[in-house]
């Protein structure tokens, strides 16, 4: 029988900026167990909303640089007297369900820093739980006394989209490179990035990282502007993560738009409506958590799944005809 985790104490010691007992926490809401999901609700309440973090998402293809650029950042920032927590959303090994990057292998000098905290997040192949998680520890991470939260995605599509949900910022990092590679580069990323920071600008490749930064200012100038931004943005910069060059004209840009959208009320209104979306997500968890823990209605979720791929029944009866069973079933 496991022991049961003493909230009150754990609470204290994490309001403390205890980096073990915010490490602590954050295991207990990656757990998947109903005990563990109890108490981590408990903890997630009695800590409530008292601080409030910069929230800064990191995306960008393999090999582009992200957590050598991030451990630069990073170091900067604490070099300016913050506090700052990375939470690395892993891709996991499809066989083991194991992390496959290893950030804090990667971020060696940034993991020794007592001003930072690291924390992989494989994703277990369910991006959808490890949205969950990241936001939860995001949570902890503020309640914890950090200023800053920098949270780099995996680089795969939809998790961009998902990240882009829980951060004040959204930052995309690109590699020096031809004019082939912005046709690479999905306009949805591009839209959703309030800043684009063309990373590797030193040395040989620095001539080649400026022409990708001027290709990048031309395509954002074409798409519609948004509402939540000021003149001038998002904007492409050129930085070099080696060298540092660049990286304190980026936070320079990150803080002026963050304070435009503070004064111009943006920034709440965008973490009110990230905070509604989030809502809707944990209802879609939380309904799917029941259908599989009933057996009986876990039995009518496989039976439909099987009619749907054989295509005796069309998705939206079948899950019509699941959730109608849902309903009858007795809570």
């Amino acid at each position: 029988m496991s022991r049961k985790t003493d909230i009150p104490s754990l609470e204290e010691a994490l309001k403390s900026g205890d980096r073990r007992a915010l490490a602590r926490a954050i295991t207990l809401v990656e757990s998947g167990r109903a005990d563990h999901r109890a108490e981590a609700l408990t903890l997630i309440e009695a800590l409530g909303n008292g601080r409030e973090a910069l929230r800064i998402g990191f995306s960008g293809t393999p090999g582009v640089g992200k957590s050598t650029f991030i451990e630069s950042f990073g170091l900067m920032l604490t070099g300016l007297g913050l506090r700052v927590a990375v939470l690395a959303v892993d891709p996991s090994s499809a066989r083991s369900g194991g992390s496959i990057l290893g950030d804090k292998t990667r971020m060696e000098r940034l993991s020794r820093d007592p001003n930072a905290f690291i924390r992989p997040s494989p994703s277990q192949s369910h991006l959808g739980g490890v949205a969950r998680r990241t936001r939860e520890a995001i949570g902890l991470c503020e309640a914890a006394g950090y200023d800053v939260i920098l949270i780099e995605t995996v680089g795969v599509g939809q998790s961009e989209t998902m990240v882009a949900e829980m951060c004040d910022l959204f930052v995309l990092l690109i590699a020096p490179a031809g004019g082939d590679e912005l046709q690479g580069v999905k306009r949805g990323i591009m839209e959703i990035a309030d800043l684009i920071l063309v990373n590797k600008a030193d040395g040989e490749l620095g001539a080649q990282a400026t022409r990708t930064c001027a290709d990048y200012g031309g395509a954002l100038r074409l798409l519609r502007k948004r509402r939540q931004d000021p003149e001038g943005f998002p904007k492409a910069m050129t930085v070099s993560a080696i060298t540092t060059t660049g990286l304190e004209q980026a936070w320079s840009e990150m803080q002026a738009l963050v304070g435009w959208r503070r004064q111009t009320g943006h920034f709440t209104a965008r973490r009110k409506s990230q905070a509604l979306y989030w809502f809707h997500e944990e209802v879609r968890l939380q309904l799917m958590a029941r259908l599989v823990a009933d057996d009986r209605l876990a039995a009518d979720l496989a039976l439909a799944k099987k009619a749907v791929s054989q295509g005796v029944e069309s998705p939206a009866s079948a899950a019509a005809r699941v959730l109608k069973r849902f309903g009858d079933s007795p809570t």
